[in-house]
């Protein structure tokens, strides 16, 4: 029997990671909406506690980057991943205990916020060039099919057996993936990660001279933080990780009670269509880094043209969508628009999402903590702004039903969608830029 290689079992675990991560993060929307809808708090009360994850989650990024750097992504990701599950495990979605509750999702996110800068300091170590696109798009799909998995099983398990369940299921799939992980993971060797032979492609991505334990030694090159702070293509980078977040998060946080109170729609009533968005993001950000990996490994585009032209519909396509979201008052056209916004920005992942790694090998984890801070205080940003306008909303029209209280929360990302993809347009660049 064939032995598979290493390589694509850390992809398959990782993408199995990002999966169980985004039920756990559309779980909790779910469950603490119905908890606290049932309890009568208002919309700027439930925005306060869904963004509080995000404050902690951004508390962790770029420290989540160095540690993977110096201990090796294979130990902090196993320790995040146990830390939140532990976390889940102990604490009821009570909308009652509001200073428990903060704390919770405080913890949960810094323990999350290691997880992604840990991923791709793995990645860099193990997947080679010509297959970085498609690695790191199908390691992130997993985000996008765990929050459609979420949405179409968990408002049933809320209304069976109430939020609580819900806690206990996400906190049983960490511990399970956490043994997964123990088993089948492993450090990389020097002459391990393979060679690539297409498109001139070849050299390590290695951020070091010798591994120790996974990690580094102490002769690991220092990180040039002035010249990462000043590089405008890193800054293209953040800007649309900013955007994509804040589009994200906002819809995954707020889509429940858009579909329940903008359109008197019931998420137990709405079946399989409910997880079609996420879905959609599934396949579209694995078409995405398909698409890439070809254009460059047959030379049909740079490097640098493949992520711009990705990058560019990716983020057009979805800001229109949005725009367009408020107009549709049926459960076809709000879940059409939503799936086509959250699709076409997954596709523009294959840009921005990737090209850390273009111009950074050497510090992919650090470069993607630096991003993902940025897209963090997006859902800080996205999702407690949204409560405040939801609320004055209903100060203004009595109820969420109208389009008018929905406009701005969907034109907001919609043109920083704009803005973002006009930067990367300008700034961006597929040549590596760090050594």
């Amino acid at each position: 029997m064939t032995r598979v290689p290493t390589r694509y079992v850390i992809v398959l675990l990782t993408f199995i990671c990002t999966f169980v991560c985004y039920v756990e993060r559309v779980g909790f929307s779910i469950a603490y909406t119905a908890a606290a809808d049932t309890a009568g708090i208002n919309q700027s009360s439930k925005g306060i506690i869904l963004s509080t994850f995000y404050y902690g989650y951004a508390c962790s990024q770029v420290p989540g980057g160095w540690a993977s750097q110096r201990i090796g992504g294979k130990h902090v990701l196993l320790f995040s991943f146990m830390l939140w599950s532990l976390i889940c495990a102990l604490v009821p979605p009570d909308p009652s205990q509001v200073k428990l509750l903060i704390l919770a999702r405080l913890l949960v996110g810094v323990a999350q916020g290691f997880i992604f800068p840990s991923i791709h300091t793995v990645l860099a170590q193990w997947v080679p060039p010509h297959e970085r696109s498609r690695s790191v798009s199908l390691t992130m799909s997993g985000m996008y099919l765990g929050a459609a998995a979420g949405m179409l099983f968990l408002p049933s398990l809320v209304k069976l057996q109430g939020p609580r369940l819900v806690f206990l299921s996400e906190a049983a799939m960490g511990s399970m993936w956490s043994l997964l992980w123990l088993k089948f993971a492993s450090n990389p060797l020097r002459s391990e990660p393979p060679k690539a032979t297409a498109a001139g492609f070849g050299q390590s991505l290695l951020p070091i001279k010798k591994m120790v334990n996974g990690g580094v030694s102490g002769h690991a090159t220092k990180i040039p933080w002035k010249r990462i702070s000043l590089s405008l293509p890193i800054w293209a980078i953040v800007v649309n990780n900013f955007t994509f977040h804040y589009a994200l998060y906002v819809l995954m946080n707020w889509l429940p009670t858009y579909f329940e109170q903008g359109l008197q729609l019931s998420l137990q009533e709405m079946g399989f269509s409910k997880m079609l968005p996420y879905l959609n993001m599934f396949l579209f950000s694995n078409i995405g880094g398909v698409v890439a990996d070809h254009l460059i490994t047959k030379r049909i585009l740079s490097v640098t043209r493949t992520r711009k032209f990705l990058n560019t519909i990716g983020f057009i396509v979805a800001a229109c969508a949005l725009v367009a979201l408020p107009m549709f008052r049926t459960s076809f056209g709000a879940v059409f628009c939503s799936s086509i916004t959250l699709g076409f920005l997954a596709l523009g992942r294959a840009g921005f999402a990737v090209n850390h790694m273009d111009v950074a090998p050497r510090y992919a984890g650090i470069v993607m903590g630096v991003s993902n801070t940025a897209g963090t205080l997006a859902g800080i940003v996205g999702v407690g702004l949204t409560g405040h306008l939801l609320e004055s909303a209903k100060s203004a029209h009595s109820d969420i039903s109208s389009p008018e209280a929905w406009r701005s929360v969907f034109y907001i990302p919609g043109y920083l969608c704009i803005f973002s993809s006009l930067m990367f347009l300008l700034f961006s660049t597929g040549e590596r830029i760090f050594e």
